[in-house]
């Protein structure tokens, strides 16, 4: 169903659920789906992970039940999981769930996620294990330097340390002998859905990093640190893979290595959350045709309800 398409009444409506981090998306996505018959497609590059649970404030199976849900549980942490991947699988999802004549609920706070779903992805060519490794085995400066000398524009785009996104940006270049910034530029495809867009957050930005602390705090209090301890005995992990480069995963990584005491992590822990909220508030302002709910509005479901009966 990977077709060209544009807004069209006559294709399935697909609920998107869009906030930044401890908006209160998954609540509102579950109670969403017990009222409309929905089932809740996560659109999260953490949920993905096995076993990752309190850091990534998965949905507990209280929660989920009744509701199922999709893309949640599917890669071990030591795989890496791309937005090509994302693409695929929550087609799937969508399809699935429509052809059980119910509601896809999309819901989460990975933004570049669903602006491929919304504005479409560009066909980019396909990763080579050969050219991976090589790559692997290169620092991150060195990842940098090469890349700025063949795809300037990508180096501009991308943060100097988000060691995922460049090292695909060169692979894609060592692949094809094109820059990721040509097959950017070129038509994108669209999925044939309708957007029914969503925001959930505070009203106020201070209001927001008051939820982000307590959840932190909250996650700590829970076994965050035991978790991670757990995940080292059980899986081959690398500081430098991208399960571990999610945020509280980082932190308390360091900490255990001996970087950070207890409260440097802790702080440093709601720091990377306040600056991952940020970047997500940035993709946000970017995305048209949005309805904005509020945290503290009780009338948020209702609200959700209507927008979506009057599509």
């Amino acid at each position: 169903m990977s077709i060209e398409a544009e807004k069209n009444d006559a294709l399935p409506t697909v609920i998107c659920i869009m906030g930044p981090t401890a908006s209160g998306k998954t609540a509102l996505a579950i109670e969403s789906a017990k009222v409309l018959n929905g089932e809740v497609i996560s659109v999260d590059s953490a949920l993905v992970y096995k076993d990752m649970d309190i850091g990534t404030a998965k949905p507990s199976l209280q929660e989920q039940s009744g509701v199922t849900h999709h893309l949640i549980d599917i890669i071990s942490p030591q795989n890496s999981y791309s937005v090509a991947n994302f693409m695929s699988d929550a087609q799937n999802a969508i399809v699935t769930v429509l052809e059980k004549g119910k509601q896809p609920i999309l819901a989460g706070g990975t933004m570049m996620y669903f602006n491929a779903l919304i504005n479409g992805l560009n066909e980019l060519p396909a990763a080579e294990p050969n050219i991976r490794q090589q790559i692997s085995e290169m620092t991150l400066a060195s990842v940098h330097k090469q890349l700025s000398e063949v795809d300037p524009q990508s180096v501009l785009r991308i943060d100097k340390n988000d060691a995922q996104r460049l090292t695909r940006a060169l692979e894609v270049f060592m692949v094809s002998g094109k820059s990721l910034s040509h097959f950017q530029a070129q038509q994108k495809v669209r999925l044939p859905f309708n957007f029914c867009q969503f925001t959930i957050m505070p009203r106020q930005r201070a209001d927001l990093h008051v939820l982000i602390e307590q959840r932190f705090d909250s996650m700590l209090l829970s076994g965050l640190v035991q978790e991670v301890k757990e995940l080292l005995v059980r899986y081959s992990l690398e500081a430098d893979m991208p399960s571990m480069r999610s945020v509280g995963y980082r932190q308390v990584w360091q900490y255990l290595e001996g970087e950070y005491s207890y409260s440097q992590m802790r702080e440093r822990g709601i720091i990377a959350t306040r600056q991952l909220a940020k970047r997500q508030l940035t993709w946000l302002r970017g995305f048209n045709d949005v309805t904005a709910l509020d945290s503290a509005d009780f009338n948020n479901l209702q609200r959700l309800v209507q927008k979506v009966g009057a599509t």
